[in-house]
């Protein structure tokens, strides 16, 4: 399988970086099977960072993955919303995965996603705003392991 990664800079060996954001699925490198979605995240890195030129690196992801530790979000429903959330706040305690693939937020989820976490919506009403979104996919890779499984290809810049 091949997927994408969006940055300011070329990317060949991906590696676990620990911010100071707190990100939907953990703190880990992200990719995504959508290549226009990498495009537009180069894009708002990029100009976000002020620095280097956005660029999509393209790896391949080796199909022998039963050795690690998956969640898999099939589509964003109530435990998404809460596995979201919960890493996003910082106070996700769970099992810990070596990769979890799902959807991800975009700009038109992100005031849904806002309203849920600070309570001024219940998960009902988050999860029928969010229905129509057509959500991209997003892969974060959590541990070293699930990275080994990454092999770079090529760099796209844009």
């Amino acid at each position: 399988m091949i997927l994408y990664h969006g940055s300011n800079v070329v990317v060949v060996e991906p590696k676990i970086i620990v911010s100071n954001r707190n990100l939907d699925y953990g703190m880990g490198f992200y990719a995504t099977s959508s290549l226009e979605q990498a495009k537009s995240w180069a894009d708002v890195v990029t100009k976000r960072r002020k620095s280097g030129q956005a660029t999509v690196s393209v790896y391949e992801l080796n199909n022998d993955i039963s050795s690690l530790i998956i969640k898999n979000f099939k589509e964003p429903d109530s435990e998404w919303l809460d596995f979201v959330k919960f890493n996003r706040q910082g106070l996700y305690k769970g099992l810990k995965y070596d990769l979890v693939i799902g959807p991800v937020a975009n700009d038109n989820t992100m005031p849904v996603l806002n309203d849920y976490i600070l309570g001024n919506i219940n998960l009902e009403t988050a999860l029928i705003l969010l229905k129509p979104q057509k959500l991209v996919d997003q892969y974060a890779f959590l541990t070293i392991k699930s990275l080994g499984l990454l092999s770079y290809k090529e760099k796209i810049v844009l």
